[in-house]
């Protein structure tokens, strides 16, 4: 019988058994790993997708975590850093690893060696390395201010040189103590801090307490201490410690967005009175339609620029902080008598950051709206005189009309009387041509008698003409 794992899972030493992890399921022979993707019975063909979405419930699971131990946990931003460079990095690992870039496809691997075990996941904009090993003799109860860094199963220059630029780092020390007097528990923890101000918290049905002061020490690193009942299962201390890790990291990415809320406070201040400047003046008509177009052209660009930038971010703030609240909701506190519980320090130290980047990204949406009612009320005043100078210019080309209509008129009548001679004349030549044959008539006579008839018959045809030309087409 063999071992099958979703996900890849990487051995620094010769222990080839099957491990205790949720991930690995014993018994199962290799061949079925195949016939996920091969037609059912009794089902229609899969979806392409199937297999992996069903799969992504597994993704990432919690590790199991013996008491005592030290997990060293550092989360680094990895802008420009690739999967290769990590991969190439967790190769320098003691025991060489035989990793391979295509092990990082599914951005989860866990590393096992002499002493340690190493997790390694990468996410959209930070990658996390959790090691879990032995805790030192030196940071038992009753211990104050224990070094933590000396005895490290990883040399600490391979922790140094982790591809990235360090975001969370986090000494989290899980203990098995005796949990039947939780405010003896807290005062032997507040001695374990040097005897500092502390948050605690009893997690769960009290089965355990996380004590933590968020303060930095020297080595960049923060601290967490987790008392646990000492019969708390190891699938039970994983499952704390990643709530914990993941609480941490989730601040400090919600956080992210602070100074940028800060750094753009004062130019939205600024785009705000220009703005009211311009609404100002378009209501006084006191510039040109031209120059505060320019002016409200150039601001807008200004302020889609800061949001195309920043709004991600702000975003992302947004998200990060409902994951924060979540992770707090988990861990199911209880207050211990004398302290704070974790859920209370955020609620009074993160909220009102948060609550500064949502401003500042809601202003950056209010100002873009307001920008664009400013325009579009400018653009109405423009429609307006434009459409004033159509009326002017219709008004004039209308007078235009009625004055060459007016012209046209007096032109026919003077062309109905030059027809009407033209025609006399010729009335006038054929009565002289009838005189010459012999025929008694005089020709003045004739042609003045025609006179009148001409003139009728003209100006009947003309009249005849423009009916037909203003008749409605059929």
């Amino acid at each position: 019988m063999t071992c099958r794992n979703d996900l890849r899972d990487l051995h620094l030493n010769e222990d080839h058994s099957c491990l205790q992890d949720d991930r690995w399921r014993c018994g199962a022979p290799q061949a079925e790993s195949h016939t996920m993707n091969a037609p059912h019975a009794a089902l229609p063909p899969d979806d392409p997708q199937r297999v992996e979405l069903h799969d992504e419930v597994h993704a990432r699971p919690p590790g199991r975590v013996r008491l005592p131990a030290l997990v060293l946990y550092v989360a680094v931003l990895h802008d420009g850093v690739t999967s290769r460079e990590q991969a190439e990095h967790l190769r320098r690992l003691p025991g060489r690893p035989a990793v391979e870039d295509g092990d990082l496809a599914a951005n989860f691997v866990r590393l096992r060696g002499a002493g340690f075990s190493l997790r390694w996941e990468r996410h959209t904009e930070f990658t996390r390395y959790s090691l879990v090993q032995a805790l030192p003799k030196q940071a038992m109860l009753p211990a104050c201010e224990p070094e933590l860094l000396e005895g490290l199963a990883v040399p600490a220059a391979w922790l140094q040189s982790i591809p990235g630029r360090t975001l969370v780092a986090v000494h989290l020390v899980m203990l098995a103590t005796d949990m039947t007097d939780p405010e003896a528990a807290l005062d032997r923890a507040r001695h374990w801090f040097g005897d500092m101000t502390v948050v605690a918290s009893l997690m769960g049905h009290g089965h355990s307490m996380v004590v933590t002061d968020f303060r930095l020490r020297e080595s960049g690193f923060s601290r967490m201490l987790v008392l646990a009942h000492p019969g708390t299962t190891d699938t039970r201390a994983g499952r704390v410690a990643k709530r914990l890790l993941e609480l941490e990291t989730y601040r400090l990415m919600a956080l992210r967005g602070l100074p940028l809320a800060k750094q753009l406070g004062p130019p939205l201040s600024q785009a705000e009175l220009a703005l009211a400047d311009i609404t100002q003046r378009l209501d006084a008509k006191q510039d040109g339609d031209e120059a505060l177009l320019d002016r409200l052209v150039a601001l807008a660009a200004n302020v889609e620029r800061a949001t195309a930038e920043h709004m991600y971010r702000f975003s992302a703030t947004e998200a990060y902080a409902a994951l924060v609240a979540q992770r707090i909701a988990e861990l199911r506190e209880r207050a211990v008598p004398g302290t704070q519980t974790i859920g209370e320090f955020m609620q009074r130290r993160l909220s009102p950051a948060i609550a500064t980047v949502a401003a500042t990204g809601q202003r950056l949406v209010t100002l873009s709206q307001r920008i664009e009612r400013a325009g579009a009320l400018l653009r109405t005043r423009v429609d307006i005189a434009t459409e004033a100078q159509s009326q002017q210019l219709l008004a004039k080309l209308t007078r235009g009309q009625e004055l060459q209509l007016r012209l046209q008129s007096t032109v026919e009548g003077l062309s109905i009387a030059a027809i009407s001679y033209y025609v006399i004349s010729l009335v006038l030549y054929a009565a002289k041509a009838v005189k010459a044959a012999g025929v008694p008539l005089n020709p003045e006579i004739a042609a003045g008698a025609m006179i009148p008839l001409v003139l009728w018959g003209v100006a009947h045809l003309t009249r005849r003409l423009h009916k037909r030309l203003h008749a409605p087409e059929a």
